[in-house]
């Protein structure tokens, strides 16, 4: 299984505390355990319970909790993205930075060799005099990063930013389609909020990018090369890609609710959507998407968490939905295991946020793909996939990014009307790109990766 050579190299993991941060770190961290290298794994504590059975090798890669300090603002108790609405994430920066002390205690009682990490801007800074080389690995799309965290994206400092400033590209960026229009230009504007104490977003993973050893991007050359090439320019330091990182194949099964349920329908005609663990929908566009599934005619399962204000999925729900539909529709208000519901049979449309990792797990699914983006580098996703590859239609939004049920039911009917041509169309590009981006090329990055990162630690 090891690489002999791998076994004396101990890494440190250390990514923001969130799961959509830490699951594709611990896959990585897989990865990289079969090789032979021995992982610390540095998480709240708390974390641990939900990341351990997702952790296939014990013998390479240990769990090591971290407190999180209790800081003005957080909430008593969080410890992670999860436990917070997203206004107060610059909170959870703050806790994230208190736990330097931890952190160097850590490090000179496993002595790495690399650490891995993410938000945590001043790791260079504390693994440098030691000797100990650092990566940067960034687990959004490299679209996300090169339109905004680049030297070129001048940000303002002596006044506050504007939509306007954001309006255009930075100089030199590669895509005149992957890009924000018009009111979506607003959510670009994250980056310059708050996160920790006297940092935006944008000074903190921008010092986070420069100060590192070697950059390297959770994504394919086949599909965003060019991106990742003009990344690379932009901080003068090699790039290296590991690929989309999914996890090995499951050996779990799908619960029996989900599969007794699914067995209930012809293949292919599912429709199941999931927008992921931090996004809570108003109570009125909850509604209005529920109703644009009822309105489709098809069985589908959605899967989200119960809307603002409310305690319960099924107090948010329109009068009268559950009769309606009868056995149909089912929406359900906790977790689920999304990549098992895609490769069951009877689903054949998944409608989808465009988070990063959902995004690769849609991508490398049989599943027609509609999108419904909700944040900025979501939105950017969406491009790479509406636009560029061509594998999904996104849901057509009102002026005010209002989705209504009528524009939310016509984007499924147009992928799963078997006599759509655009569902065809999508239907040839995504099996194209499925054929492209295959389990052997996903090994090779990771063998090039552990490769290059030999190179980086002699």
């Amino acid at each position: 299984m090891a690489d002999n050579d791998s076994s004396d190299i101990r890494i440190l993991m250390f990514p923001w505390f969130a799961f959509g941060h830490m699951t594709p770190y611990l896959h990585l961290a897989n990865k990289l355990a079969k090789k032979g290298f021995r992982i610390t794994f540095a998480v709240p504590g708390k974390a641990i319970n939900q990341l351990e059975p997702l952790n296939l090798f014990p013998d390479f890669v240990s769990f090591h909790p971290v407190t999180v300090p209790s800081v003005t603002g957080l909430p008593p108790g969080a410890e992670t993205a999860s436990d917070i609405p997203i206004f107060l994430s610059r909170f959870l920066a703050i806790a994230m930075d208190l736990t330097i002390d931890q952190l160097e205690s850590l490090i000179k009682c496993i002595s790495p060799k690399l650490i891995i990490f993410d938000a945590a801007h001043w790791i260079p800074q504390v693994a440098r005099p030691l000797g100990i080389k650092t990566m940067c690995f960034n687990v959004i799309s490299a679209a996300s990063i090169a339109i905004v965290m680049v030297p070129a994206r001048n940000i303002p400092t002596d006044r506050p930013i504007t939509v306007e400033d954001l309006a255009s590209p930075p100089p030199g960026y590669p895509s005149s389609t992957i890009v924000l229009r018009g009111k979506e230009l607003r959510t670009l504007l994250f980056v310059t909020n708050p996160f920790g104490e006297g940092l935006t977003f944008h000074e903190r993973i921008t010092m986070a990018m420069k100060n590192s050893d070697v950059l390297v991007v959770r994504t394919c050359h086949e599909v965003e090369g060019n991106l990742c090439d003009y990344i690379g320019s932009q901080y003068q330091k090699r790039i290296l890609l590991t690929g989309p990182v999914l996890p090995e194949e499951s050996k779990s099964t799908l619960e029996e609710r989900w599969s007794n349920w699914l067995a209930g329908f012809e293949p292919g005609s599912v429709v199941f959507c999931a927008f992921g663990s931090q996004i809570i929908l108003e109570k009125t566009q909850f509604r209005e998407l529920v109703s644009g599934f009822e309105l489709t005619g098809l069985p589908f399962l959605m899967a989200v968490k119960p809307p603002a204000g409310t305690a319960t999925i099924e107090e948010a729900l329109p009068e009268g939905f559950e009769e309606r539909v009868g056995g149909r529709g089912v929406v359900w208000g906790g977790w689920v295991q999304q990549p098992l519901i895609l490769a069951h049979p009877s689903v054949g449309c998944f409608v989808s946020h465009c988070g990063f990792g959902s995004m690769w797990e849609s991508l490398m699914s049989d599943c027609q793909i509609v999108l419904a983006p909700h944040l900025g580098d979501q939105i950017l996703n969406t491009r790479l996939m509406a636009d560029e590859l061509k594998v999904a239609v996104e849901v057509e939004k009102e002026e005010n990014g209002w989705i209504s049920k009528e524009n939310l039911s016509e984007a499924i009917r147009k992928v799963m009307d078997k006599d759509s041509e655009v569902g065809k169309l999508l239907k040839e590009n995504h099996k194209k790109w499925r054929e492209i981006i295959n389990p052997k090329l996903m090994n090779e990055y990771i063998d090039k990766f552990v490769q290059s990162l030999h190179e980086v630690v002699r």
